[in-house]
């Protein structure tokens, strides 16, 4: 029988495992702490889990935090590069989010935040982002009338990336496309 190191620290473990923790084994029945001495408490605290499901294409992906829903479109199916002007493939895909909204929303506000990546100067990046957002508001608030929703479009420029644009001192364009986004940010009923 072979007695190498992983051998014998995988007997080991399987002997831990099976019969409990070695301080147990030598305990006094008559003494409970005695049963658990050597064994800390591991204590960590749990962050929300948010789930992230994405489009096929990658053009589009969905989350929910609690009722709070977040719809990311990536910047390039709805714009033209370094451009606000929303193309007619956006706008039809933007009425279906809005005929979405409107189904599932409590109502309220919707905010509506543009995204960069980290290509050109800040104050070029927050104006952009913001245009986007305006145009993207303009869409939905023709379809969202008289829902009683009040739009609110704000730009954060290349402040919150998705997923870091530099990786390994490069620049990743995989990377830089999904932070090109326009997020659409709603409660939904209960």
């Amino acid at each position: 029988m072979s007695r190498s190191p992983e051998r014998l620290t995988a007997l080991a473990l399987t002997l831990v495992l099976t019969v409990g923790h070695p301080a147990a084994a030598w305990a006094d029945p008559a003494d409970p702490e005695a049963a658990t001495a050597g064994v800390e408490e591991i204590v960590a605290r749990v962050e929300d889990v948010v789930a992230e499901v994405e489009s096929l294409d990658g053009a589009e992906s969905e989350s929910k935090r609690g009722e709070q829903i977040t719809v990311a479109l990536t910047s390039d199916v709805l714009f033209a590069l370094d451009r606000a002007v929303l193309t007619t493939g956006a706008k039809l895909r933007l009425r279906r989010i809005a005929e979405r909204v409107r189904a599932e929303s409590a109502g309220g506000e919707v905010r509506i935040e543009g995204h960069t990546d980290d290509q050109g100067s800040d104050a070029y990046n927050d104006a952009l982002s913001l245009r986007r957002a305006r145009a993207v508001g303009q869409v939905l608030r023709a379809t969202l009338a008289g829902t009683g929703t009040t739009l609110l479009a704000r730009g954060f420029g290349e402040s919150r990336p998705k997923v870091p644009n530099i990786v390994d001192g490069a620049p990743v364009e995989a990377n830089r496309a999904r932070n090109r986004r326009v997020e659409i940010v709603f409660d939904a009923a209960r």
